[in-house]
């Protein structure tokens, strides 16, 4: 089966892994620092952070932003519920805020929900295409908020000129096994803000600040969400390849946006034109007439070795948030669920592959479109 989206891992990654394996260090090594380094460079930040997940530098970077108990943040309900489950975890309100076409966070809608108690924008750059960072930067500092960037699908991916990870407060990166680069399992924050690194870097870790020799301290409580040297070994590994990466990724989303542009059974992604995206995802929205039959088109795509998903179920639809389904109508959100299919694109594909996933597609819809469409 061709998954939609998979690692991609060179004799180097696993020399360098085998190397961290056999030094003194599997953890709290000098291979962590070296990639911390690297992330910073690439992405143009002043700091870096290396952690287990994504989902733990969420959590580091909503409490080192402050955000507690009680606190409001206006955030998107269209991403992997862990980005909202770590302001559940601080005891935050998660203000789920309608998306635009492309996914993203609808901008033009924050001001009108923020309150006395809101602390917090949350954007995510769907399929790593970049949100609209400099309006939403402008409305958070304009209300005096934080503003924290979910960009676990868009390392390598560019705003107005700048790599994703210089326009919020604190930025967050994932790492997993079918991102555009991986460690495994890993994740990192970004941020140019000296008091949130050190905040986060003190969650990290147990909150131990290492005074000299053996000596140490504890202001504050933490936790282990540190990241592994083998770990951080094929990460630097990897991110010397990333640009390679996402010029392959760039080569399949190009090639399907010609094939299907003038599909009669689905459109495609409007990317931003003051962004570059990472290609993360290669997301076709059914026409509506076919949301009926999507699970069956579905299982059929399947049957025929392309391993397609759905990103994402809308968040506010799970039943840990306990918003009454009657009272939130995010129209937007749930019509994009509704129509969303991920389909193959990452740098382990070709254009032979590519080719053949847009003749599986034209085959399971010329079927599809043989029986019961909506409204039929």
């Amino acid at each position: 089966m061709l998954p939609y989206s998979r690692q991609s891992i060179s004799p180097e990654d696993i020399q360098v892994v085998i190397e961290a394996l056999n030094s003194s260090f599997l953890t709290q090594g000098p291979r962590v620092e070296a990639f911390e380094e690297a992330l910073a460079d690439c992405t143009g930040a002043k700091y870096a952070l290396a952690l287990n997940s994504a989902t733990s530098a969420l959590y580091c970077a909503y409490a080192a932003a402050g955000i507690k108990e009680g606190d409001e943040v206006i955030t998107t309900p269209i991403s992997f519920v862990a980005t909202s489950n770590m302001l559940l975890a601080l005891g935050a309100k998660p203000i789920f805020c309608d998306v635009k076409e492309d996914g993203n966070i609808d901008e033009s809608l924050i001001p009108s929900l923020i309150t006395p108690k809101t602390r917090a924008i949350v954007s995510v750059d769907y399929s790593g295409n970049p949100v609209a960072f400099d309006r939403i930067a402008s409305i958070a500092k304009t209300h005096g908020l934080a503003f924290i960037s979910d960009s676990s699908h868009a390392i390598g991916a560019e705003f107005g000129g700048k790599r994703v990870g210089v326009w919020a407060d604190a930025t967050v990166f994932s790492f997993h096994a079918i991102k555009p680069i991986t460690t495994g399992e890993g994740g990192a924050l970004v941020t140019d803000d000296e008091a949130i690194y050190e905040r986060a870097k003190l969650l990290r870790s147990h909150g131990v600040e290492k005074k000299r020799l053996w000596n140490s301290d504890v202001h504050s409580w933490g936790f282990n969400f540190r990241m592994s040297d083998f770990a951080a070994a094929l990460g630097t590994s990897q991110l010397k390849r990333l640009s390679s990466f996402i010029k392959r990724r760039e080569e399949i989303a190009l090639f399907y946006d010609d094939s299907f542009k003038e599909s009669p059974y689905f459109t495609t992604l409007s990317r931003s034109k003051e962004g570059k995206s990472s290609h993360h995802l290669y997301p076709i929205f059914l026409k509506q007439e076919f949301w009926c039959p999507k699970e069956e088109i579905f299982t059929a795509l399947q049957e025929h070795g392309l391993g397609v998903q759905v990103h994402y179920k809308p968040i506010h639809t799970f039943s840990l948030y306990d918003t009454p389904r009657d009272s939130l109508f995010l129209p937007k959100a749930e019509s994009f669920y509704l129509s969303e299919i991920s389909i193959p694109c990452h740098q382990e594909m070709g254009l032979k592959e590519a080719k053949e996933v847009v003749e599986t597609l034209s085959k399971v819809f010329q079927e599809a479109s043989k029986r019961s469409l909506c409204g039929a």
